[in-house]
């Protein structure tokens, strides 16, 4: 099989010729500093990894009432920081963020007051695909994998981008003191997201769109508050895309055992990323594969951290063959790093890659 079909059978709950190796997004760091500065599917073709790419073209569009300006401030040495600024007719909205050469992070939230998420609703745009340059893309990538794109968002999920516009610990003591208007702002947010569906995804030649996102976690929100404030959005998301032809992956990079179920309910075609205990999850992989794996691909499990960052690569290749074994034996299953990795060494990705080519059924 080609990557791209070995992937799209394993989405499909169907059984490949063999295991099913990729990666969830490489990371610029990584890339520069361990792969010689290569792009993603030149680092899959390198080590013959399936190829699973993420593509987002997006034309934003000139919205004059909502202008943004950033501004440099202090910040420890190697470190940056910026404040954010933006400004519409119904007031201004700011945050901080900050960065090193590794990653990027939000050291403060656009929302602060109940009352911006009038500014929100009523001024922040909506981006359209660049569907030209999509279709570009996946074929340059071929039949060496797929192409997996998003809804609109900062997070694809409802409740997980307000987290990001709040802060997640300011929106869940929100949901418990005021939920009406938490409804509100999970309603705004969906309307942008719905449109952004509608224009920019029917047609999209996408072969999965990656929805959800790590603040709907069990190890952020209780299963209650994932009931009540994921789950109706989701379902209804999902709903919309599945109705326009795109496969559904559910992103949870954290606890998922105790919402496994909520998971299912929420229609999506596969659930990432099985994140392990040693990764600050819960996923059990037995248990995963005899309560969910039936009615969902899965994706993920591999431990980037103990096993691929810092063990041999005999301890990846029995890593990967307990991974096949526990979740493997019936298909429906793609190997891949939990989540994000910055510091594996190539020789590990070169057996991470031998190993799964090992792994036949």
């Amino acid at each position: 099989m080609t990557p791209r079909r070995r992937l799209l059978t394993a989405l499909d709950r169907g059984t490949p010729d063999r295991l099913p190796a990729s990666v969830h997004q490489w990371q610029p760091f990584h890339l520069d500093r361990y792969l010689g500065g290569v792009s993603d599917i030149d680092a899959f073709r390198r080590f013959g990894l399936d190829a699973s790419v993420a593509r987002f073209p997006l034309i934003d569009r000139p919205v004059p009432d909502w202008e943004i300006s950033v501004r440099s401030l202090d910040a420890p040495e190697g470190d940056w920081r910026s404040e954010v600024t933006v400004t519409t007719p119904s007031g201004v909205l700011s945050n901080i963020v900050g960065g090193n050469p590794v990653t990027a992070w939000q050291v403060t939230h656009l929302v602060k007051r109940p009352e911006d998420l009038e500014i929100i609703d009523r001024h922040m745009p909506v981006p359209r695909l660049d569907k030209e340059q999509l279709r570009a893309d996946v074929s340059a990538i071929g039949e060496d994998g797929i192409v997996r794109g998003f809804v609109w968002g900062d997070q694809g999920g409802c409740w997980q981008h307000a987290a990001c516009l709040m802060g997640s610990v300011e929106l869940i003591m929100a949901a418990a003191d005021d939920p009406a208007w938490v409804h509100e702002f999970l309603g705004s947010l969906w309307r942008k997201k719905e449109r952004f569906i509608q224009e920019s995804l029917d047609g999209a030649v996408f072969d999965a769109i990656e929805t959800g996102g790590g603040a709907g976690s069990s190890t952020v929100i209780s299963p209650k508050y994932h009931r009540e404030f994921c789950l109706p959005y989701d379902r209804r998301m999902h709903d919309l895309l599945h109705a326009l032809g795109h496969r559904v992956v559910y992103h949870t990079c954290g606890g998922m055992m105790p919402i496994l179920e909520l998971i299912v309910a929420n229609g999506c075609d596969a659930c990432e990323t099985l994140t392990p205990p040693s990764m600050g999850g819960d996923a059990v992989p037995t248990e995963l594969r005899r309560r969910v794996g039936d009615r969902v691909a899965m994706i993920g499990g591999l431990d980037q951290s103990e096993v691929l960052e810092t063990g041999t690569p005999d301890d990846v290749h029995r890593h990967v063959r307990a991974m096949f074994e526990a979740y493997g034996p019936a298909g429906g299953y793609i190997a891949s790093p939990s989540d994000h990795f910055f510091h594996v060494p190539a020789e590990n990705l070169q057996a991470y890659a031998d190993a799964a080519a090992d792994c036949r059924y």
